[in-house]
């Protein structure tokens, strides 16, 4: 299983909380936690678009009643029915806005992609769409009595920056990393051009770059018989994607420094 922890970090001169995670190939991976004031910056811009959404479908509304025809002469008999319909439309747009963007956007909203910010587990893997929806659910309650009061303050209380839904679905809000801020800190000498032909690196994707960099840069602190058994089991998870044979094959670890380099030397960052 992962292990995780939350630690200080600094970040651009200033001191941000990092969540570090040990994934079961017993390499660390670490996510910059985003802070409340990013959070509150991400729901204003979301909070603006869903405004502008009532905003239209009002004036729409109204527009229609005001030209008659068969839609204003429906509307006096539907009543209350018309105001539940309405009540309806609202809850779904503000609460399944949320979740429809993160659940297509991998835990972003049009918001929190503008900011640069992203909800994962903290184990670090995605949310489920069942998480996401237990997640946004409790938007019912942070958002008491206005404007997320209780999410901020509960956020404020603790370290990793979470509102009640991120508790109840084991979420975190981390800043996102492009490829290249995620320079590698591995030795690069260590490593010599490959007299094979190119590997086909550029089907690496990015958890997988970021996977092999991780091992290359903790790789001196394990011990040999672990250092190979990580080695060969990280192989075997990219080996369909690299264009390598057995027989033409180096060390593995010469590999997988090669197969880095050669993604980024493909990949605009």
């Amino acid at each position: 299983m992962p292990s995780d922890q939350t630690k200080p970090s600094l970040q651009g001169g200033s001191f941000s909380e990092s969540h570090a995670i040990e994934t079961p190939e017993q390499t660390n991976l670490e996510f910059t936690l985003a802070g409340v004031g990013s959070r509150f910056l991400a729901l204003l811009i979301d909070s603006l678009i869903q405004a502008g959404i009532v905003i239209m479908l009002t004036t729409i509304a109204i527009a229609l009643l005001r030209a008659g025809g068969p839609l204003g002469r429906v509307v006096p008999l539907v009543g209350s029915w018309m105001i539940a319909g309405v009540l309806t439309a609202v809850f779904l747009l503000f609460y399944g806005y949320f979740l429809f963007f993160e659940i297509l956007w991998s835990g972003q909203t049009p918001g929190k992609r503008a900011i640069g910010i992203r909800v994962i587990k903290d184990s670090g893997r995605p949310l489920s769409p069942s998480e996401s929806i237990g997640r946004n659910l409790l938007r019912i309650v942070d958002q008491m009595p206005g404007f997320y009061g209780v999410g901020i303050v509960v956020a404020l209380l603790n370290r990793q920056n979470k509102r009640l839904g991120d508790f109840v679905a084991g979420s975190l809000v981390v800043r996102e990393v492009s490829l290249a801020e995620l320079k590698p800190s591995w030795n690069h000498l260590e490593w010599q051009p490959a007299p094979h032909a190119p590997l086909g690196a550029a089907r690496l994707s990015d958890d997988d770059l970021i996977l092999i960099e991780s091992f290359l840069q903790r790789r001196h602190d394990l011990a040999p018989e672990i250092r190979r058994r990580i080695a060969a089991e990280i192989f075997s998870r990219v080996e369909s994607k690299l264009t390598v044979s057995a027989e033409e094959r180096p060390e593995i670890e010469r590999l997988l420094e090669a197969a880095v380099h050669e993604r980024r030397a493909g990949t605009s960052v």
